[in-house]
């Protein structure tokens, strides 16, 4: 498990680098006119969106998938719980791995992110009201089968994650905060990683949707607090219960959190079409809902932030495309 001390080095973080540039190059970081000025701020938006599973997670899959394969010669096959993203990033590491892949997600979960995880050939068992129970589920169930269980918070996810981090401190120009969302922790661990790494000075900046603050409450507390997590639009940032370890790197490397609603999230996705014309899901646009939030802070800085995926499925985009276009119009106006 991790610690505080145990975040990982900068050489760590290349060999990482070398597994998951065999199988995806590096993704891009772009600063977008329009959305600067919504903003008021020089944003750089690191496109996570643009992996080969539109998400983030195949970094930290790809890290973990290679070294259980190094640990274990004779491994069964491997299962996860998830909503989404990090169970298509398991599946499409475990299809290049050649490993069998179990995947749990909870009853209801997005239709098009079920399909394209069995797309990669895992197989897929709803359980669970909610991404605790599936956790809870998979785990139990790990050991009936005899697979090895791909953990939602782990050391090889955050190695995997900090390399998108890496890209975008080494890629931007220098940063002064970097917006990043929140589900179980590994993303905003790993920027914490490489920002440690490189001796940055780019202030950190958790954002959770707040129909699921767990997080934002326990940062609050200073331990772990338990939440409802009752996002529907950002399920992807949909904890209940904080990871111990992702909580303690969050406490001493984030500099606050910010609670963004569900219209918040709705604004983001729309500007990010609107303005770049890219997909973004709810959890995806997270950190952008949180930078509009902060808006007046940011006047005339330089900041980062992680477009996490863009996989929202269609009637759910749709809707919020065409929901509260008026209110989003007073931004249009603001800048005639």
């Amino acid at each position: 498990m991790l610690s505080l001390m145990e975040l990982p080095s900068l050489e760590k973080i290349h060999a990482v680098q070398a597994v998951v540039y065999q199988h995806m190059p590096p993704t891009p970081q772009f600063t977008w006119p329009l959305l600067n000025q919504r903003l008021g701020a020089e944003a750089w938006i690191k496109h996570e969106n643009h992996t080969p599973i539109g998400a983030f997670k195949l970094r930290g899959a790809l890290a973990y998938l290679e070294w259980i394969k190094e640990m274990q010669s004779q491994l069964k096959g491997v299962i996860a719980a998830t909503r989404g993203n990090h169970g298509q990033g398991v599946a499409m590491a475990a299809r290049l791995f050649g490993v069998r892949c179990v995947i749990v997600v909870p009853i209801g979960n997005s239709i098009e992110k079920n399909r394209a995880m069995q797309a990669h050939g895992a197989e897929l068992i709803e359980h669970g009201r909610d991404f605790q129970e599936s956790l809870e589920f998979a785990g139990r169930l790990a050991g009936e089968r005899g697979l090895v269980f791909i953990e939602s918070f782990h050391q090889r996810l955050v190695m995997g994650t900090a390399t998108y981090a890496l890209e975008l401190f080494q890629n931007a120009p220098p940063l002064e905060a970097v917006y990043v969302p929140i589900g179980l922790g590994s993303s905003i661990c790993g920027m914490a990683a490489a920002r440690g790494a490189l001796r940055q000075d780019a202030e950190i900046v958790g954002v959770v949707a707040a129909e699921s603050p767990s997080y934002a409450l326990s940062f609050r507390e200073r331990k772990a607090v338990e939440a409802p997590a009752r996002t529907l639009l950002a399920d992807g940032l949909a904890c209940r219960v904080p990871h111990p370890d992702a909580l303690d790197i969050i406490l001493g490397n984030v500099a606050r959190i910010v609670l963004v609603s569900e219209e918040e999230i709705a604004q983001a996705m729309r500007a990010y079409y609107e303005d770049t014309h890219n997909l973004a899901e709810g959890a995806g646009a997270a950190a952008l809902a949180g930078a509009l939030q902060e808006k007046s802070l940011l006047h005339g800085k330089r900041i980062g932030i992680v477009l996490t995926g863009g996989n929202v499925d269609r009637p759910t985009y749709l809707a919020v495309l065409n929901s509260h276009p008026k209110r989003d119009r007073r931004h249009e106006r603001s800048q005639k």
